[in-house]
């Protein structure tokens, strides 16, 4: 595996003898705080997870943050997170909240839990106690020896097994790894509601501009079924960035749902990566719903397993000068499993999205079937897109296929709702809301699809003027 402890050291020794030439002042000043703060890191001292922070911290010095000269991040420049210095989140208490966001119809009864600038808040969250077969823990408590009911190894034997080093972000989140959430589903258990976690970002109340580095494990066991709500939002539109990655364990035959509503602040930063691991006869369905910071990236990187499937869906909707990157890369590892996105966007002002889609079918991975398709509605003259689909084909009966399409909205389509009686406001927005729905539809939990699709409607609804100012174009 390409993140195996063997792995792993041979990628730290080849950092270490390459990194004092590769750091630059970009990355210094966490390469100089990574050691004041490692004694003080819950769990230090456990060598798998010493081990695990160091290998991130070589890797992180060798290859600092992607350029644009990597071909995945060719249209994504990360000038805004290098020419600043965001400094560790501390444990301020958060302003106060009257009602935390949510998508729950009834927050009483849901199973909430809310991380607040990267650290756990079990005083904000609720675990209803009828819900049998979930177990979660605060990742600082589990690492520092207070599990309760998750088993104390899952964080060892998974954390940093399915996130790989690969890019500088994922490193430097597990080099700084410190507070999270951990989930176990039990094997055979079908969670009826959705599990939300929401991500609060207090964004630009502190001196300096803050960046943190949650991580979230979910491991669902054979046979089991849940619906995961992963819910970022900022409080503030002051600078700060984020940078998460989730790991997502799907066993055999087990069935994870997984949708991310991403309204981080105009000042944000919002990078996240989102690994899933799907065994055989599994099925791992995800959407993104992309509306706030003013620059954002995510990465979604699933492997399928014999029969597995996967479905990647999203909705990114942009104004002023946001920057949004999709960026998925499908591995199909093993025969018969099924892959499937659809991606819509919609930009106005100069805003600029990107979508890229890669489909990697391994050796002896048969009988694979793949489908990708992105379309972009472009509002204004300014707007942009960038779309980049790719296929890696190493096995002889596949079903492979993808698209891509940008344009403006359909003149004839626009009469014909004008033609009888709807102005002109009310007409692009009806279209615009279908387009998106296509998207939306690919939700399989309703209630889900509700409050996605009122989050959409409200962008629509909402006037572009004071809309984001821009960090990444």
């Amino acid at each position: 595996m390409p993140n195996s402890p063997s792995a792993r050291r041979d990628g730290a020794m080849a950092a270490e003898q390459s990194g004092t030439t590769t750091m630059t002042s970009a990355i210094q000043p966490y390469l100089d705080s990574f050691h004041d703060l490692i004694p003080g890191l819950p769990g230090a001292g456990l060598g798998w997870l010493d081990r695990l922070r160091h290998d991130g911290l070589a890797r992180f010095a060798a290859t600092g943050f992607p350029s644009q000269r990597v071909e995945a991040w060719k249209y994504t420049s990360l000038r805004a997170l290098e020419r600043s210095v965001f400094a560790p989140a501390g444990h301020a208490t958060p302003p106060a909240i009257d009602r935390l966001p949510t998508v729950a119809p009834d927050p009483r009864t849901a199973h909430r839990l809310v991380l607040v600038d990267g650290r756990f808040r079990p005083d904000l969250s609720s675990v209803p106690a009828s819900v049998a077969g979930i177990a979660s823990a605060g990742l600082a408590d589990l690492l520092a020896g207070s599990p309760g009911d998750v088993p104390t190894t899952l964080a060892e034997r998974h954390l940093g097994s399915v996130a790989t080093l690969e890019t500088g972000l994922t490193a430097v989140n597990t080099a700084f790894v410190s507070d999270g959430l951990v989930i176990h589903v039990a094997a055979g258990v079908a969670v009826a509601q959705p599990i939300e976690v929401v991500f609060i970002a207090t964004g630009g109340a502190a001196a300096s501009p803050t960046l943190h580095h949650p991580r979230l494990l979910l491991v669902a066991e054979p046979d089991s079924q849940v619906t995961l709500v992963e819910h970022h939002v900022g409080l503030g539109d002051g600078p700060y960035a984020t940078n998460t990655v989730v790991e997502i364990v799907v066993g055999d035959r087990a069935v994870v749902n997984h949708t991310k509503i991403q309204r981080e602040g105009q000042g944000a930063i919002h990078i996240a990566t989102t690994a899933a691991r799907i065994g055989s006869e599994g099925r791992y369905d995800h959407f993104g719903l992309t509306l706030g910071a003013a620059l954002s990236r995510n990465d979604i990187v699933p492997i399928l397993g014999a029969g597995a499937s996967c479905r990647l869906a999203g909705a990114y909707l942009l104004r002023g000068r946001q920057h949004a990157d999709t960026t998925t890369a499908i591995e199909h590892s093993a025969p018969r499993a099924t892959s499937r996105q659809v991606y819509k966007g919609v930009i106005d002002d100069t805003a600029h999205g990107v979508f890229q889609g890669r489909i990697l079918v391994r050796p002896g991975a048969q009988k694979t079937d793949a489908y990708q398709i992105n379309r972009a509605l472009l509002l204004s003259a300014g707007a942009e897109i960038d779309s980049k689909p790719e296929l890696e084909i190493h096995a002889d009966d596949v079903k492979c296929s993808h698209g891509a399409t940008a344009g403006e909205l359909d003149d004839d389509q626009l009469f014909y709702l004008r033609a009888r009686g709807i102005d002109r406001d009310d007409a692009r927005r009806l279209l615009i809301g279908a387009f998106v729905g296509e998207a939306i539809d690919e939700i399989s939990d309703a209630t889900v699809a509700a409050a996605v699709r009122a989050l959409a409607d409200a962008w629509l609804t909402t006037p572009a003027a004071g809309s984001q100012k821009g960090m990444g174009s």
